[in-house]
């Protein structure tokens, strides 16, 4: 029987579940963590290697360790602190077991035997979360460290505003953070004693230990010592406070808000001291009285003291009191904005009756340039008789930019063909093709914006600038020199990236390119990249690199993949100048220029911020939303709101090999300055700008955006006149968007100077009254970066109160019996669609001329495109429209090309009609008449222009350039005759 209560052998005991899942959740953590560094690694590495290529290593270097920096100081600074006061409170916690903490006992068992674990870990973890915050903050530092005075002050503290701009917010971030420093340590410290025995909230009496209390009052003296300091900085904030009417000190800020702060500094450090003296004092109602008092006075002097004054004092005579405060604003927000030099003079509104040969010479200028071709209705016209191949496509909305030809100015609409690899069919669309063979784009294509051919209804009316391109039949791609380097690795649609180079020289090509239709060769359409731009792969480490990066295995595994290899990245002219130079705000539209026998995207660079004292702040966004945007690219401040302004840096790309450069163009601008001394090298000086290059720059466009936004309000500059906003303007809403959007800006040849002897190339809006439809004023800035007068921006502020504005002048066009009946006449077509294009508006004599193309796309197919069928023009009080410019120009002056008498109904084949002259001179019909020379001189300039554009096509440029000579001369004369006519 006693066999049977023998015990059984020992068995090993099973492994327990749990120890296996938490390995597996241990291996599975590590692993995420591994793949997270190694990703992290992977794009450290390549981006070294990317701004190593591109030659700006200092800028990589220079940003990395500044910010490991920070990352490090201000994450040790947290971490350090935290770890060593919850430590102290271990230290000194009770030896034996408190009454009163019974309640914790559990936790405190649970914590005990990781409590250094956990110490490590909560340290690390804050750590990383400061670090990481204060990663944020490498422009502020760097700006700080390096801060250029500005060499003015502001008008209430007297201070240069670079303290403004530089010091300000990096002092905010330390004191900020020295009160998180403060909180964190607080809150840790708490639980520690709380945990053992330090506090006990279970008791009546003696809740804290000496030890506690000691800790606590030190690390509450701290933050509240930060609190005084932080009211002592918000003083300087007022100048920036936003109020009701504008931005900047007002009475109540100066008068209440000013002394309560200066007030809770001493409040607060009063409060500090009281904490600290709780150290010897061991009673907490001194510091729990000044804690109070420091509450109630932020209450009473921070919030309805302010209140009181600016509801009782201000507000009944708000206009008086506030006069001062708006003067500053005004003179702050223009110097800003660079508004100050704006000249002002008054502007008629219509054109006057009697006009001098002068006059008719600027009219005729202006007239005979004026950019009729939009840019973004042609787009399509571009895209089907340029395209060549489905896989190239130009951009939304094609850029204008002018040209010297044969000694004449002229502008052209200009549109880069690139890659689009959508264009590909969708079976050809794998990893080779797209990212071996497909790679880049082919040429840039022009087309004269004022001209027009009537005769060529296959390429939408449009002339295209041929005879200066590459030779190729069939394609219009566009230099001044006869030959430039067509292809284009580096554009606004250009594919994430590339793998180009062979093997060895033996290697077939496998780039395909767009050969010259007239080449024999029928491998000139593969082609190589040779030129300096990517990143070479190398071996199988920087493979591995690049493969992680973009999270592609074929990097290690295809054959396409050599030791030539180079890798194209960062390919889009935006892209690589804001990370080259990521303090500036990059121009939302790049644009290309044939610069050295290269296709050169060129960029405006801004400098900005939000903190200049007393200007007016707005989203950068809102004030250039137009019609046209294609997007922003703020880059220099958290948000989108700015208070200054400068164009300080043109840059370019070369759309070839990549090359960056960036060229100091402000050379007064304090922030541009600044960057320079962090970034010393980078920038390289305005003297260093070639001719070539300089004849294509141009006064940025959304710089002249904001201008216009702000200008609205600040041509105002009588402080009673602000405040009563009677003479307050807007930018007008494009007439012919499909959403309320700002219309665009337009870049002209035109001054508005009758006797102007300067550059009349310019970018052009114009003003309504606040919430009215009429014309208020006309803006132009010389826009021809070799002028002596660049960046001048002229205001001419209409005296006729009635003159229409662009969405009245539209209506106006529209209800005209002759458009109404030409454009019914299309109407009619079947599946014809009408597009109205961009309304110009030239001042010219006094007045103003209006503009407006009328497109016609005749079909809805894939292949469809607009065709520029008419042009309309708005003379003083009439309104015209024709094929072309002089026939329009002739309808509304009211005479018929080929009679001399008044039109006939437009689109009915009688005389006058849009594109159809009307009969020959009858015999015996006085000749002489003003009229009929009128009507002659217009014949001429049409004769003119139509025999130009076959010259052009022929690619006789001296006769092209004859033509268009004659056909000024003879827009000059009719319009001088005109004016000259005895009033109706």
């Amino acid at each position: 029987m006693s066999e049977l209560f023998d015990e059984e052998p020992e068995r090993p005991a099973p492994e327990r579940p749990g120890r296996r899942t938490r390995a597996l959740v241990i291996t599975g953590i590590v692993l995420v963590v591994g793949f997270f560094l190694l990703s992290a690694f992977a794009g450290i590495y390549t981006d070294r290697l990317w701004y190593g290529e591109v030659g700006y290593t200092q800028v990589f270097n220079k940003l990395l360790w500044t910010k490991i920096g920070l990352f490090l100081a201000f994450g040790a600074i947290m971490g350090g602190v935290v770890a060593l006061n919850m430590f102290l409170a271990f230290r000194s916690r009770p030896i034996f077991r408190m009454p009163g903490t019974d309640g914790v006992d559990r936790y405190r068992d649970a914590v005990t035997p990781i409590r250094s674990w956990l110490l490590g870990g909560v340290a690390l973890v804050v750590g990383i979360f400061a670090g990481t915050s204060a990663l944020g903050q490498w422009r502020t530092f760097l700006q700080w460290r390096n801060a250029e005075s500005w060499g003015k002050k502001d008008a209430y503290f007297h201070k240069d505003i670079s303290f403004f701009v530089f010091d300000l917010p990096w002092w905010h971030f330390v004191v900020d953070f020295a009160m998180a420093v403060a909180v964190v340590a607080l809150i840790a410290t708490a639980v520690v004693h709380y945990l053992y025995g330090g506090i006990r909230l279970q008791v009546q009496h003696d809740r804290l230990t000496p030890a506690a209390q000691v800790q606590l009052s030190v690390l509450l003296g701290v933050f509240v010592l930060a609190k005084s300091v932080d009211y002592y900085l918000d003083r300087y904030d007022l100048v920036g406070d936003t109020h009701r009417i504008f931005t900047g000190m007002n009475y109540a800020g100066q008068n209440a808000l000013l002394p309560a702060r200066n007030i809770l500094v001493g409040v607060a450090l009063i409060c500090a001291v009281l904490f600290f003296l709780n150290i010897w004092r061991k009673t907490w109602q001194l510091p729990s009285v000044g804690l109070a008092l420091l509450a109630l006075s932020a209450v009473l002097l921070g919030m309805i003291w302010p209140a009181i004054v600016q509801n009782f004092q201000v507000k009944p005579s708000e206009a008086d009191k506030e006069s001062s405060y708006i003067q500053a604003n005004i003179e702050a927000t223009r110097e800003a904005y660079g508004l100050s030099g704006v000249e002002t003079e008054e502007f008629q509104g219509t054109p006057t009756a009697q006009a001098t040969k002068d006059d008719a010479k600027t009219v005729n200028d202006q007239l005979i340039k004026a950019p009729v071709v939009d840019p973004q209705q042609v787009r399509d016209t571009f895209q089907q008789r340029q395209q060549i191949r489905s896989y190239y496509s130009v951009p939304t909305v094609l850029d204008v930019d002018r040209y010297t030809l044969n000694g004449k100015k002229v502008p052209l609409v200009l549109g880069v063909r690139e890659l689009d690899q959508a264009g590909i069919p969708s079976s050809d669309q794998n990893w080779s093709n797209l990212h071996t063979v497909y790679t880049h784009g082919e040429g840039l294509i022009a087309a004269y914006a004022n001209e027009i051919d009537t005769a060529d209804d296959a390429n939408g009316r449009i002339v295209w600038a041929e005879g200066i391109g590459s030779g190729a039949s069939g394609r219009k791609d566009l230099t001044a020199a006869g030959k430039f380097e067509t292809r284009v690795y580096y554009g606004e649609q250009s594919p994430t990236y590339s793998i180009v180079g062979k093997a060895n020289s033996k290697a077939n090509n496998v780039e395909l390119g767009l050969a010259d239709t007239n080449s024999q060769d029928p491998n000139d359409t593969r082609t190589t990249y040779d030129g300096k731009g990517g990143v070479k792969i190398g071996g199988t480490f920087n493979q591995l690199m690049y493969a992680i990066k973009f999270g592609e295995p074929n990097f290690l595994l295809s054959g396409r993949v050599n030791g030539n290899s180079k890798v194209l990245y960062n390919r889009t002219p935006t892209e690589r100048v804001e990370k080259v130079a990521p303090w500036l705000t990059v121009d939302s539209d790049p644009y290309p220029a044939v610069v050295d026998g290269r296709i050169t995207w060129i960029l405006d660079g801004y400098t900005t911020t939000d903190r200049y004292p007393n200007s007016e702040r707005e989203s950068f966004a809102a004030m250039t939303d137009d019609s046209l945007q294609q997007q922003t690219g703020l880059q220099t401040i958290p948000t989108d709101e700015i208070n200054y302004m400068r164009s300080a840096v043109k840059a370019t790309v070369d759309a070839y090999d990549g090359t960056v450069t960036l060229y100091q163009w402000d050379e007064s601008d304090p922030i541009l300055k600044t960057w320079m001394k962090v970034f010393p090298g980078v920038v390289k000086p305005k003297s260093a700008i070639d001719a070539e290059l300089r004849s294509h720059l141009r006064y940025p466009e959304d710089l002249f955006k904001v201008q216009r936004y702000q200008l609205a309000r600040y041509h105002v500059t009588d402080p009673g006149d602000f405040y009563q906003g009677n003479n307050r303007w807007d930018v007008p809403e494009d007439p012919n968007a499909a959403r309320a959007v700002f219309q665009p800006p337009y870049r002209l040849f035109a001054t508005g100077a009758a006797t102007s002897t300067d550059s009349d190339w310019s970018l052009t809006s114009v003003f309504v009254p606040y919430r009215k439809g009429t014309l208020a004023s006309y803006l132009q800035v010389n826009s021809d970066a070799t002028s002596d007068s660049f960046g001048k921006l002229r205001l001419l502020e209409m005296t006729d109160q009635n003159s229409p504005g662009p969405g009245q002048v539209v209506n106006l066009m529209k209800q005209d019996g002759k458009v109404t009946s030409a454009l019914q006449n299309l109407n009619v077509q079947r599946e014809a669609q009408i597009r109205y294009g961009n309304l110009l508006s030239l001042p010219v004599d006094g007045g103003l001329i209006y503009v407006e193309p009328i497109y016609v796309v005749r079909s809805q197919g894939a292949g469809s495109f607009p065709i520029l069928q008419y042009v309309i023009v708005k003379y003083g009080e009439n309104v015209g429209i024709g094929a072309t410019l002089p026939l329009a120009l002739g309808d509304a002056l009211g005479v018929d090309l080929g009679t001399g008498e008044p039109p006939g109904t437009p689109g009915t084949g009688t005389p006058g009609s849009p594109g159809k002259p009307g009969k020959p001179e009858k015999p015996g019909q006085p000749s002489g008449s003003l009229d009929q020379q009128i009507a002659a001189k217009l014949r001429e300039a049409d004769d003119a222009f139509k025999a130009a554009a076959a010259a052009q096509k022929i690619n006789d440029t001296q006769e092209w350039a004859r033509q268009l000579g004659i056909a000024q001369a003879a827009v000059q004369e009719a319009v001088r005759l005109a004016d000259t006519r005895p009033a109706q």
